[in-house]
């Protein structure tokens, strides 16, 4: 795997079918860029808008996003709590696990809501890991790792919950994955999964959860139009996202990858928007087509047996 910054990431893609190295050098060498220029509140995921979440959410932790972001992200995450049978005493005493965790924002946003007794956050971009560290981290309560989620740098049975939000979709080998997941989770663990699909991940997603014998599928649910939604509040003129993504001082290809007033990073193509310079920057193969044939967004929710 080679290191580098988004330029080189997208000319890793644009070279044709990438192999499983080169997706995950690019994917992190984007990663790694997006840091540079983010700030805490944005670009966790593409969030998604529920009116039952996020009265639960203001209940639990009122003004949780206070000044600091649109809320969408933080729903997103508290969804991945749904269809779990832990009460809020019971998190106090698990050791939780998020793979994918990018700058950490979001598990160290459920940490605060759920206060586990360990939790750790693993992500393939060395410059998220080191932020994360950095900004969020809470000695043994909350610390962040850098690895790969096909090979998990932890010992057999040593996490109760596993987390994965908007992260799959970028694993050249899920099914590798999903077998080291089995590994780290303790029997009767939980492995809580959200992500967007495609015409062909979704079905070959059901047929994993057919093959992998260590899991109980327990819980499912179709967010789509929560997550497409929340994108169109993003887009709207005047949004929170939009007023932050103006106010950025970043790169001249991060605003190329990002699209007018940074579309593409909010999940634009999600809802159908495509925007010219998008079109022209995909035609001329200086951008990938990323996201324009996904076509929904899951929740999935399992057991360890």
């Amino acid at each position: 795997m080679t290191n580098g910054n988004a330029a080189t990431g997208l000319r890793d893609l644009n070279a044709g079918i990438p192999d499983a190295d080169q997706l995950k050098g690019a994917v992190s060498a984007v990663y790694d860029d997006v840091v540079s220029w983010s700030r805490t509140g944005d670009f966790w995921n593409w969030g998604m808008h529920c009116d039952e979440l996020l009265t639960e959410l203001n209940g639990l932790h009122p003004g949780f996003n206070a000044g600091v972001s649109d809320g969408f992200s933080e729903q997103l995450y508290y969804q991945a709590l749904r269809g779990l049978p832990y009460s809020r005493d019971d998190f106090r005493t698990l050791n939780v696990l998020e793979v994918g965790c990018g700058m950490g924002e979001g598990l160290n946003f459920l940490t605060r809501l759920v206060d586990p007794a360990r939790a750790v956050g693993l992500d393939l971009s060395t410059a998220a890991v080191r932020r994360a560290n950095a900004i969020l981290a809470r000695g043994e309560r909350l610390s962040y790792v850098e690895g790969d989620a096909e090979s998990l740098p932890f010992a057999d049975a040593e996490f109760d919950l596993v987390i994965n939000v908007e992260s799959s979709h970028n694993y050249p080998h899920v099914d590798r994955f999903f077998h080291e997941v089995a590994r780290v989770l303790k029997p009767g663990g939980h492995f809580t999964h959200i992500d967007v699909f495609d015409p062909r991940s979704y079905p070959r997603f059901q047929k994993l959860q057919q093959e992998v014998d260590a899991f109980e599928w327990a819980y499912e649910r179709d967010v789509t139009e929560n997550v497409k939604e929340s994108i169109r509040r993003r887009m709207a003129p005047g949004s929170f996202f939009r007023r932050e993504y103006a106010r950025k001082q970043m790169p001249l290809r991060a605003r190329i990858i990002g699209g007018l007033g940074g579309g593409h990073y909010a999940g634009a193509d999600f809802i159908g928007h495509r925007d010219p310079v998008s079109r022209i920057l995909e035609l001329a193969r200086i951008r990938p087509k990323f996201v324009g044939e996904y076509e929904s967004y899951r929740h999935h929710v399992a057991r360890r047996a």
